[in-house]
Order: structure tokens, then C-alpha cells, then sequence
């Protein structure tokens, strides 16, 4: 006798198949979504110039309202984690891609530095978009043997977002200006976001909410059936708290993972935001040239994800941030270090930012598998807020260093390669996850030496 299959309609959530159509689909918008969120980002520190000369600026008044940006994006990325434990990994990833249109559009109607600190800081929503798109495709991937290389297709977005920005920005800044290029940056933002609401929740958020749902009905038997047929251990409070990510099974690994953001985030800042600086007044690169190697950098970046995102399925996520970041720091001292010409200043630099760049993509994909359901939002977002203030800690240690006449070889030694180990070793003391079987559970109650 054969079984009618059930309407899909009629099956729950967290047991309807993923497609390979699904995942496609899903795929294709997080990347849209990560593209246009750092055309977003990037488009600031681009206009910046022009912004800076509109108002009557000084380079120093202008630094300090980039800084005020600066934190105004880390307070809003501080909310993207609860929103996705909370309201969801779909909902989330809406709520950010507007929260990107919401600032390049706004952008465009500032009248001074208040208003516009008021309004980039909106672009913390468009920063923590990977940060959604790491937990959402985490659980949409589930155990599909190389989900670390389809991640790194996704991350991939950042070069591809800069270069978007770069691209776009020289066609459009003549004819239109900074105003009107933040205004139409609204509109492929807009349409993504309306491709986002078709997704389809991740299987494992609608099988924790209904875990909750029963639990906080009193059927905690049911709830705890559920939970072990779908893979899920539900510990600790209903919803996720910040005390909760530094319960004792999990406080060493969510200190290391903020610590390797802010660390990391520091050589970032020093060799890729400030790589034209560094590369004019420390090895003597032409203003031309040090331009040519920005773009050549990005290529190479989106390598970089590739090859590290490929590499992370066969060796260990963790293992391969650790030896990318380590290389980092050898190649950029060697580069500070060695001879002033651009046949060796100009690959090592490319180089190096292969080895910076390209571990994120197995980064961001490690933090969601290496946090439990519940505080998968919550635990990789506390981490990922560092990136904002290691590149605020990075610059001033940058000007404290060549304000004490320190040079600028010495200076970027210190603030970037060291840092960049620094973040590197310190990932030594974060979990070791079973990437085989994709299993992140952690009792938040457990003894640290048990979780580690």
C-alpha cells in the first residue's frame, strides 16, 4: 500500500527537505545581500574626500567624524546577534539589508557630522550581514560534505563589493556626485531584500522555536524529543542572554574568538585601509601605483576566500586560520622589512593579504558551527563587534607610534604583523568543533576543560 506524500505545506518546518535548488537560491541572495552591504561600507570611506571638501573639513576634522562612524556602527552591530536568536535567521537577514539601504540613502540628505554619524551608524546593519549570513547558511548547509568551499563563494562578496564600489564610483561621482551616489546604492539593496523575504527559515531556528514553544507550554517531555531528533541541545534560559555566551563552557572560547577579531581587525586596518599610506610613506610606492596594488589586492582576496574556504573542509576550519593568519605576519614583516622596490614590495603585499583576508571565509562559517543553537546569533556576534574597535585601536596605535617619530616600517611592524600573530595564536585557545558531523553543542553549565 502506498503512503500519499504529505502537501509540503503540511510538514514542519525543520523536517522539509533543503533542495539543492533551495540552497542555490539562498546562496545566490546572501551573496547579493554581502556584495551590496560592503558596496555600502566601502562607498563612505571612498566619498570620504569629496564628503570632507562639500562640508569645508579639515583632514583632521574628517578623520574624527570617521571615527565617530566607526562607533556608531559597532553600538548598531551589537543588536544584529539577539535579532538573529530572537526573531530569526530570515528575519535578520531582511532587517540588515534594509538597515544598509536605510544608511546609503539617508547618507545622501546629511546636512552636517552629527547627522551623518547619526546615519552611517545604520551601516553596522550592512558590517553584520556576514555575521547572518554565517549562522544562516551554517544551518541551511547542515552537513553537506563541503559547505566551508560553498561559504567562501558567499564571503567572497567583499572583494567583489569593493570593487563594485570602486567601479561604480568613478562612472557615477562625475555625473551625479557623493549625494546621489549613496541614493542609488538604495536600489539594488531594496530589491535583494525583497528576494530575501521568499527564503525560507533555517530548519534548525524553526526546530529551536518550537523547543521553546513547548518548554515555556510545560511540555518539556515533547520538547526534549524534538530536540534529540532533530540534533538540537537546548541548555540554559529560553532566550539567549550575554551571560550565556560566557557561561563557563564557552567563556575561553567566545574571549579568544573576540580577541582574534580585535587583534586581527588591527592588521586589517594597518595594511588595508591604511595600505596606501602605508605602501607611499613606507616603501616609497607611488600614490599611482599603491592604487593599482589596491585593486590587485582585491582579486587576490577573492582567491584568498576561495583557496581558505577549500582548504578549511579538508584540514580544520580552526587549523587553517591559524596557519593563514600566521603566514600573514611572516610575509607583511618581510615585505616591511625588505627592500624598498615594487617587484618585491607589490607581490608580498598581495600576498599578504591573501593570507589576511582569504581565513575569514573559514572564520566566519567556524563561529557558527562552533556556538550551540541557541547562541549562535548571540556568541559569533559578541566576537565579530571587535572587528569595528581593533580598527579604531589599530589606527591610534598607528599615529601614537609615528607621533612618537617612530617610522612608518616600524610603526606598521608593530601595529599590524605583530597583531596579526598576536590574533593568529590566540585562536589556539578557542573549541576544536567535529566539522565531519557538524557538531557545536556545548553545555553551558560544563566545566571549561570539558568544552575545550
Amino acid at each position: 500500500m502506498t503512503t500519499t506524500p504529505l502537501p509540503l505545506r503540511d510538514i514542519p518546518a525543520w523536517e522539509r527537505p533543503v533542495t539543492s535548488r533551495t540552497l542555490l537560491r539562498v546562496s545566490a541572495v546572501c551573496f547579493l545581500a554581502w556584495v551590496f552591504s560592503v558596496y555600502d561600507y566601502t562607498l563612505f570611506g571612498t566619498l570620504l574626500p569629496k564628503i570632507a571638501d562639500d562640508f569645508g573639513w579639515s583632514p583632521a576634522k574628517a578623520t574624527t567624524v570617521a571615527t565617530w562612524v566607526t562607533l556608531g556602527t559597532f553600538v548598531v552591530a551589537l543588536s544584529v546577534g539577539p535579532l538573529l536568536d530572537r526573531v530569526g535567521r530570515k528575519r535578520a537577514l531582511v532587517i540588515a539589508i534594509v538597515g544598509a539601504a536605510i544608511s546609503s540613502g539617508f547618507t545622501g540628505l546629511a546636512a552636517g557630522a552629527v547627522s551623518l554619524v547619526v546615519i552611517r551608524a545604520f551601516s553596522g546593519f550592512g558590517y553584520s550581514e556576514e555575521l547572518v549570513n554565517t549562522v544562516y547558511l551554517n544551518e541551511m548547509y547542515g552537513k553537506a560534505r563541503r559547505r566551508g568551499f560553498m561559504y567562501s563563494f558567499v564571503q567572497s562578496g567583499w572583494p567583489v563589493g569593493a570593487l563594485v564600489s570602486a567601479g561604480l564610483t568613478a562612472v557615477l561621482l562625475p555625473a551625479v556626485g557623493w549625494r546621489w551616489s549613496f541614493v542609488i546604492a538604495v536600489i539594488p539593496s531594496i530589491l535583494v531584500a525583497l528576494l530575501a523575504t521568499r527564503l525560507p527559515e533555517s530548519p534548525a531556528f524553526a526546530a529551536l522555536t518550537e523547543v521553546r514553544r513547548l518548554r515555556s507550554n510545560g511540555h518539556a517531555d515533547q520538547a526534549d524529543a524534538l530536540a534529540g531528533r532533530v540534533g538540537l541541545t537546548v541548555t540554559g534560559e529560553a532566550k539567549a542572554t550575554l551571560k550565556d555566551v560566557f557561561a563557563p563552557g564557552l567563556r575561553r572560547h567566545t574571549i579568544c574568538l573576540s580577541l582574534a577579531w580585535l587583534f586581527n581587525w588591527m592588521a586589517i586596518q594597518v595594511f588595508s585601509v591604511l595600505g596606501t599610506t602605508v605602501l607611499t610613506q613606507g616603501k616609497h610606492v607611488s600614490f599611482d601605483n599603491a592604487l593599482l596594488v589596491l585593486v590587485l589586492a582585491n582579486a587576490v582576496g577573492f582567491v584568498g576566500y576561495l583557496f581558505h574556504g577549500w582548504v578549511g573542509d579538508r584540514i580544520g576550519r580552526r587549523t587553517t586560520i591559524i596557519a593563514g593568519w600566521t603566514m600573514g605576519a611572516v610575509l607583511t614583516g618581510v615585505m616591511l622589512l625588505g627592500p624598498a622596490t615594487s617587484t618585491f614590495v607589490i607581490p608580498l603585499y598581495a600576498l599578504s593579504l591573501f593570507f589576511l583576508t582569504g581565513p575569514y571565509a573559514a572564520l566566519l562559517f567556524y563561529m557558527g558551527e562552533s556556538f550551540p543553537a541557541q547562541v549562535r546569533g548571540l556568541g559569533p556576534n559578541v566576537a565579530h563587534t571587535m572587528g569595528p574597535v581593533g580598527a579604531i585601536v589599530g589606527s591610534a596605535l598607528l599615529s601614537v607610534l609615528l607621533g612618537a617619530g617612530v617610522s612608518m616600517v616600524v610603526a606598521a611592524l608593530i601595529a599590524g604583523s605583530v597583531f596579526m600573530l598576536a590574533s593568529g595564536l590566540v585562536m589556539l585557545g578557542t573549541r576544536r568543533v567535529d566539522q565531519e558531523h557538524h557538531v557545536a553543542v556545548v553545555h553551558l553549565a560544563a566545566e571549561e576543560g570539558e568544552a575545550a
